[in-house]
């Protein structure tokens, strides 16, 4: 099959950035190439609010180095989009004929409503929010969204960036105490004015450089053991901690700073100031990163345009459906395999065992679906593939916590390998969740042993109590023997996180 590449540029106020994409089998975008370009034109609109022939020149031969990249794909489609400089210029005529004169690209400029409502789609198709503030702080505009149940309800674009609110309140390249006070005033005046900003406590999305590299800071510092930015989550004092340290800075060490872009040094200040001010205004319940913006929204829209709706019905099932694809998972054994847990996992918590909880079924359906899928790359060490491909990969739907929660169950082994992979993550949870971590791995493990030649040999499981024990009845189809021998092999995992022993027969279905 024809690998199908899809191309977007992106003319912002600050950078500017080609991005290829490549469609996968089950239709999302994979990004394979990311090409950014420090422009920064809005540096070249004139008093006049006139891009400047420089600033022409500079967009043109930036657009000209683009094409010749994007050239080396067969692409299935192109799209250009330019937004606040260009929105704002009064020559924007002259400039998508200049743009197509030489490039051959129609740049489409995008109104600031559809600059938010791009943003807020891109959040809503990649995380697990349902309701939250977007904020993508660009050079010249600040979008914010506020979205409830998925939907669209409120937009707003404020006429300043990260490079106009530089110019309009630092009179050199850093501030000093009392401009960055003044800084602050301001942007509290502005949110204030909007109503449905206030007082919301729920979670701020930050989308763009700006955000991506606050949150880049914050990982370093921390020495953040999980790699990816995306759904990654930051608190108030997190946000002054960074903007407080920052602010100590001279230039020079600031821009060698870990995980801060060296042509960002310059404006991470006032972005970050906009991040906190609007979290306060807000009172927001925390600040979570969106990696997915601008760009990822047109495509969204593009590719959602036969379904009727932009929003796809479930976040965490599109992710899951990709790893299923990439990793050539078993469905039919997956199922079976659920069908199988469900019972187990009913009826232990039906009889008080393992302190488990409702909520507990769906972390381990989720796991199951990704069980072991380390198996494809080296069956021999499945295990500590497994659990690094999960907990290092974004999965959109996923917060971190529970990004690393599926990986520790769907990796799960026995005991020895399983604290060898919470070590850099034990202060995450209690012992209390440590023990049902183990619990919900070692079940899953001993029922995908119950269906270790993938025939559904072992249709049901019956649970009973004798005493101290537990008695588990295997109800087969067919010829049981390599299950049985899986299961004896594998049931001490669960025997240790029960503490309990379990006694196993299998018996022919009556038909």
């Amino acid at each position: 099959m024809a690998r199908k590449f899809y191309a977007i540029i992106d003319v912002g106020s600050n950078t500017m950035r080609l991005v290829i994409y490549l469609r996968d089998k089950g239709g999302r975008l994979r990004e394979v190439e990311n090409v950014k370009a420090v422009a920064r034109l809005r540096n070249h609109l004139t008093k006049d609010g006139l891009l400047s022939t420089e600033g022409l020149q500079t967009l043109l031969t930036t657009l000209k180095s683009f094409k010749e990249v994007a050239e080396s794909y067969t692409l299935e489609e192109m799209v250009c989009v330019a937004t606040a400089t260009i929105r704002q210029a009064g020559n924007q005529e002259e400039i998508i004929t200049q743009v197509s004169k030489h490039t051959g690209f129609d740049m489409r400029i995008l109104s600031d409503h559809e600059e938010a409502y791009y943003g807020y789609l891109a959040v809503v198709n990649s995380t697990p929010v349902t309701e939250g503030i977007t904020v993508d702080i660009g050079g010249g505009s600040t979008e914010v969204t506020y979205f409830k149940d998925r939907e669209l309800i409120e937009s707003y674009s404020f006429p300043f960036g990260a490079l106009t609110l530089k110019q309009d309140f630092f009179k050199n390249e850093l501030p000093t105490e009392n401009e960055f006070a003044a800084l602050r005033r301001y942007l509290l005046d502005q949110f204030k004015s909007l109503p449905w900003l206030q007082k919301k406590d729920i979670p701020l999305i930050g989308i763009g450089g700006g955000a991506r590299n606050l949150v880049q800071i914050d990982q370093n510092l921390k020495e953040y053991p999980l790699a990816g930015l995306h759904q990654y989550k930051m608190k108030d004092s997190d946000l002054a901690f960074i903007k407080n340290y920052l602010f100590t800075l001279p230039m020079k060490k600031l821009q060698k700073v870990e995980g801060l872009s060296k042509d960002r040094a310059d404006i991470i200040l006032p972005a970050t100031e906009v991040f906190h001010s609007l979290y306060d205004t807000m009172q927001a319940s925390g600040f979570i990163l969106s990696r997915k913006g601008l760009r990822d929204g047109v495509f969204f829209e593009q590719l959602t345009k036969d379904m009727g709706t932009s929003v796809f019905p479930n976040v965490l099932e599109e992710s899951i459906q990709e790893l299923i694809n990439d990793y050539d998972l078993n469905v039919k054994q997956i199922q079976h395999v659920q069908h199988l847990a469900h019972q187990l996992f009913s009826q232990l918590h039906e009889k008080g065992l393992g302190s488990l909880k409702n909520s507990d079924w769906q972390e381990v359906k989720r796991a199951s679906y990704v069980f072991n899928l380390g198996d494809y790359i080296d069956s021999e060490a499945s295990a500590q593939h497994t659990f690094y491909l999960l907990a290092n990969r974004t999965i959109d739907g996923l917060m971190h916590i529970e990004r690393l929660r599926m990986a520790l169950m769907a990796s799960y082994k026995n005991k020895t390998i399983f604290k060898q992979f919470l070590q850099p993550y034990k202060k995450w949870f209690l012992k209390d969740e440590q023990k049902k971590l183990r619990l919900l791995g070692s079940l899953l493990k001993f029922c995908y042993s119950l269906d270790s030649t993938r025939r559904q040999t072992i249709q049901s499981l019956e649970l009973t109590k004798e005493g101290h024990d537990l008695h588990i009845t295997c109800h087969c189809s067919g010829e049981w023997m390599p299950e049985e021998y899986q299961a004896e092999k594998q049931k001490k995992h669960l025997e240790k996180s029960l503490k309990k022993t379990i006694e196993l027969s299998f018996v022919e279905n009556k038909k």
